[in-house]
């Protein structure tokens, strides 16, 4: 079996699963192959990145979202809005790097100055911080950062 990402003319992302790319170009030629959202038969295998099996011994550091094919503008100006904030947090806060959940500790609990800061913190982390009452946000990741 194959999956592919696939995405209609009118932009509408959705996926399908073949036997074979064979069976995929097969059904697309004769129509077959239909946007699950609008019913249109104009249909498009989207970018996508190879499914490369993992060592058996790797840690998955689970699923990333990724977004392919005709940009929605709205998609488009949301990863502006945030770009902008992530950027007013590098330009306002300290960075602290992986010291993240000691530092905010030490913030919350006055043992340092009360100010903004940003870093890494592990789930495990950022869950301990979160029941302690330190109020902490997740910066999103950004399709760059990946690169």
């Amino acid at each position: 079996m194959i999956h592919y990402d696939l995405i209609c003319d009118k932009g509408h992302c959705f996926d399908g699963w073949f036997r074979d790319s064979a069976a995929y170009d097969a059904q697309a030629a004769q129509g077959l192959v239909s946007c699950a959202v609008c019913g249109s038969a104009r249909v498009e295998k989207q970018l996508m990145s190879p499914g490369i099996p993992m060592k058996s011994n790797a840690k998955d550091s689970g699923p990333q979202k990724m977004v392919a094919g005709p940009v929605d503008p709205r998609l488009a100006m949301m990863m502006q809005m945030v770009r902008e904030m992530r950027k007013t947090v590098e330009e306002n806060a300290d960075y602290v790097g992986d010291k993240f959940a000691e530092e905010a500790r030490k913030i919350h609990y006055e043992e340092a100055e009360h100010r903004g800061i940003y870093g890494e913190a592990s789930p495990d982390e950022a869950k301990a911080l979160i029941e302690e009452g330190i109020a902490v946000h997740a910066l999103p990741r950004l399709p760059e950062d990946g690169n």
